[in-house]
């Protein structure tokens, strides 16, 4: 029979990770490069639209490296990460049909009150 005092002292999933301290260690280190290149490209002379593509390129890449590696999903099962994307994508979508709805130009005040006069 198993009691309480075997299964506080049985060996558990915690030393698992015990040897991913290194990655852990490598991907924090890599997470500073990328954002010293954010830091760089903002201040490197060039094309705006350029300047957005790259900073949003580097934000999912550590956007990814921090949910599979910190967040575990690499380690876990299929399920868990399809339940973390579903709600990234409804999250995702909720926030583009809120700023469709809310554009500037439907918050712009209407009205002789508001007219130009020159």
């Amino acid at each position: 029979m198993s009691t309480t005092a075997d299964a506080i002292l049985a060996p558990s999933d915690d030393h698992a990770h015990e040897g991913k301290f290194h990655v852990f260690v490598q991907l924090a280190m890599i997470l500073a490069i990328i954002t010293g290149m954010e830091l760089l490209v903002i201040y490197i002379p060039m094309m705006t639209w350029l300047i957005i593509t790259l900073l949003a390129i580097m934000s999912v890449v550590k956007f990814m490296a921090v949910i599979f590696i910190f967040m575990h999903l690499k380690w876990d099962k299929p399920f868990c990460t399809i339940l973390f994307f579903i709600g990234l994508i409804l999250g995702t979508g909720t926030l583009g049909a809120f700023l469709l709805i809310h554009h500037a130009d439907a918050s712009s005040p209407t009205g002789p009150a508001y007219d130009v006069v020159e």
